[in-house]
């Protein structure tokens, strides 16, 4: 794998950490800022939303500029995003410090990935876009629990000028690591849109909302739901994270190995089995050990998704990939805004700190049945494509009649 590859993990790194580590600050950041847990809860949504939004317009923004230039541009505004944060005297405040660094986020991803994949050869493209994801899996091991321990002890503001430090070693690692990856030719905007209208782009990136929405219901309330429901302590929430860490880690690798080889059957396992951990977790959330089990499977499984719905994106928007490959990226973030905002809707409708299990159970159901149909009209187009193919008869002896050509198998 190219070095290049090394800094691109160092942003997502920076990436991963100020996106993740606000669900265990979230309590403290309430208490500070004045509002309640689930009013709390919005920095995710809004953090969310931001990378929906801005994947978009910034990869669009970026179009007439390298992308190399472009990945530095925007570990400047994640940077600058996290000083706001660090600052925020009210809680208005704080939610645009994370709106701003999450402009960067999609389209840092998204550019990332094709990078990534131009750097090796095509069937090592998964494999290359999970080494990438890597350093946002490491920053859940490492980041966010180093993070989460800093702004218990610190006060949470450290944490956000320590991750902001984070983006100037990853803007650092770009400029000296990436090369200028040249842009294809005759690849216009108008590409890049058409490409967002194909059939199965659309259902890979509705995957990836439900998906991974179903991993943020559990995990954006976290921490009060182990405190509260599971008997531990505060400080042990910054361990829990290092075990949900753990599982992506584990994910990512697995998700990158096997999309090369059996794409479909891995996103079938791993939302499958997502569905069924959270649902399980509903019910088990009052025992420690079954807590830390489903933690960190619900890590595993939510993020093996990610390679294998990475690469179809890339794979079925051939030729113009850049701006569908940052609007999956923005399609990640809008499930985790979903989920988030329907976690926060059945606490406070008094439903308990384990409801939110229950919702991300339902999502993740429903992105396994979308990729069910997805392969489903893939086996389908496949063979139409086959039955309608002209063939070719062998040109006939002088005085013979041709032979009729054989029907089409599928």
């Amino acid at each position: 794998m190219p070095l290049a590859l090394l800094a691109l993990a160092i942003g997502a790194f920076g990436i991963g950490t100020t996106e993740f580590v606000i669900m265990g600050l979230l309590p403290q950041v309430g208490a500070d800022l004045g509002v309640s847990v689930p009013t709390a809860g919005l920095l995710v949504t809004g953090y969310a939303l931001g990378v929906v939004i801005g994947a978009p317009i910034m990869t669009v923004l970026g179009t007439r500029i390298s992308r190399k230039t472009m990945l530095m541009l925007l570990m400047g505004l994640f940077i600058l995003g996290n000083l706001i944060s660090a600052a925020a005297p009210a809680f208005a405040v704080m939610l645009i410090g994370r709106v701003v660094a999450s402009l960067a986020h999609g389209a840092f991803f998204g550019i990332g990935s094709v990078v990534a994949a131009q750097l090796v050869a095509p069937e090592k493209k998964a494999g290359a876009i999970s080494m990438m994801f890597t350093g946002l899996t490491v920053a859940n091991v490492v980041g966010v629990p180093l993070g989460t321990f800093v702004g218990q002890t610190a006060g949470w503001r450290v944490t956000f000028l320590i991750v902001a430090a984070l983006g100037v070693i990853g803007l650092g690692g770009v400029a000296k690591l990436v090369p200028d990856v040249p842009k294809p030719e005759g690849v216009r905007l108008r590409h890049e849109v058409a490409a967002l209208r194909k059939p199965q782009v659309v259902l890979a990136m509705a995957m990836t909302v439900l998906g991974f929405g179903g991993v943020f219901a559990a995990i954006t309330y976290i921490a009060p739901m182990m405190t509260e429901v599971g008997g531990f302590a505060e400080s042990s929430v910054t361990w829990l994270l290092v075990v949900f860490g753990l599982g992506m880690v584990a994910g990512n690798l697995i998700g990158g190995r096997f999309a090369d080889r059996k794409l479909m059957p891995m996103l079938y396992t791993a939302l499958g089995g997502l569905a069924l951990v959270l649902l399980l977790f509903t019910f088990l959330a009052s025992g420690k050990a079954a807590s830390v089990v489903a933690v960190f499977l619900i890590g595993l499984l939510g993020f093996a998704t990610v390679p294998p719905l990475q690469k179809r994106v890339l794979d079925h928007a051939h030729g113009a990939p850049t701006l569908a490959s940052a609007a999956n990226i923005g399609a990640f973030n809008l499930g985790n805004a979903l989920s988030a905002w329907l976690g926060g809707l059945v606490i406070s409708a008094g439903l308990g700190y384990t409801a939110p299990n229950a919702v991300g159970a339902v999502l993740a159901a429903g992105a396994l049945v979308l990729a069910v149909i997805s392969r489903r009209l893939e086996v389908r187009q496949a063979r139409t494509s086959a039955a309608s193919a002209p063939t070719s008869p062998a040109p006939a002896e002088h005085g013979a009649t041709a032979a009729a050509p054989e029907p089409a198998r599928s």
